[in-house]
């Protein structure tokens, strides 16, 4: 009796070595740790002041997007970029997506795109993070850009219908855009998505126990979210968001269906690799999609280190270029 019991408690033994083996080798796969960061030039650079004013502005009338988009077009010229407006149709109604470059404008240089939409969900629903804040990080990007001499090409978009009754659809924003770009055949070397990065919070929940298991329980971190395809560009992000420093990251490298909630995912269908920066969303925010997501409720100081690293990314992206 006591042989079999033996035998069963070193089988017992074997599967949880193995289970536990299992879990930390799919922990590396989904989280691609990294060692090293992207150096920083510089203290913090974006402005938390700057950011909570668009943010406010962005928030006071939702259902106006004529005046977003005219806010940030202006916001766009300010800061130096050769900014135009696409125009679009899309249930009938006109929107506009509002583009800046920086950057030679060489058309046969790879580009990196960095985009965020500025349309909320709902009836005036004031969307202060979702998606004021990667908006309001977008306009402080230009900023940090117009002051730079900028070696490769670099474009900021600004979507509209990103969110219902247009998502998933041909009519968002960001597949408008990209289908122009694959029209023109232009070489897009990556995409980085702005989708919600103001709210931080004690607790973070998540889908599943996998999930749990293998990422932080406390809301303090920005997120990098791609596919399996994409876990080259989501590395880079990463190591270019520690760099500049003052906010933890974590990178999510899956299957794309698990991650394409926003505009990087119109990117993807031309076979562009495209990354989504986030602070999770609804599974850490309770306040996505109501009326108390309100520009208050966002932390400009960490909003701020996490545009400071995306504008790292951007001015060191030359080396994942292709073909070069």
């Amino acid at each position: 009796m006591y042989a079999i019991v033996r035998s069963v408690l070193r089988i017992l033994i074997a599967v949880v070595v193995i289970a536990m083996a299992g879990l930390a080798v799919l922990a590396i796969a989904l989280r691609q740790p990294t060692i090293t960061s992207l150096p920083f030039k510089g203290a913090q650079r974006a402005d938390p002041r700057s950011l909570r004013e668009h943010v406010t502005f962005l928030a006071a009338d939702r259902n106006n997007l004529q005046r977003a988009a005219s806010y940030i077009e202006t916001q766009f010229r300010a800061a130096g970029g050769d900014t135009s407006v696409q125009t679009f149709v899309a249930r009938g109604e006109q929107y506009s997506n509002l583009i800046t470059r920086f950057g030679p404008r060489d058309p046969t240089l790879p580009l990196l795109i960095i985009g965020a939409h500025y349309d909320a969900f709902g009836d005036n629903l004031p969307g202060a993070d979702d998606n004021g804040s990667g908006t309001a990080g977008l306009l402080e990007l230009a900023r940090l850009l117009g002051a730079e001499r900028i070696a490769s090409p670099i474009m900021l978009v600004a979507y509209s219908t990103e969110e219902p009754p247009f998502f998933g659809s041909e009519q968002m924003g960001s597949a408008i855009h990209a289908s122009s770009l694959a029209a023109e055949r232009r070489r897009i070397s990556g995409m980085i998505c702005l989708e919600m990065i103001g709210y931080y919070a004690d607790r973070q929940t998540w889908p599943n126990v996998l999930f749990a298991l293998v990422y932080p329980g406390k809301g303090d971190f920005i997120g990098v979210a791609g596919g399996w395809e994409d876990r080259k560009l989501a590395r880079f992000t990463k190591r270019a968001i520690a760099g500049a420093g003052g906010v933890r990251v974590v990178s999510f490298s899956g299957a794309r269906a698990t991650s394409d909630a926003s505009d990087h995912r119109n990117y993807w269908a031309h076979g562009w690799p495209a990354v989504v920066v986030t602070d999770t969303g609804f599974l850490r925010n309770p306040h996505y999609h109501t009326r108390r997501d309100t520009p208050e409720t966002l932390d400009y100081q960490r909003m701020a280190r996490v545009v400071d690293g995306v504008y790292n990314a951007a001015l060191t992206f030359r080396p994942l270029l292709r073909n070069e």
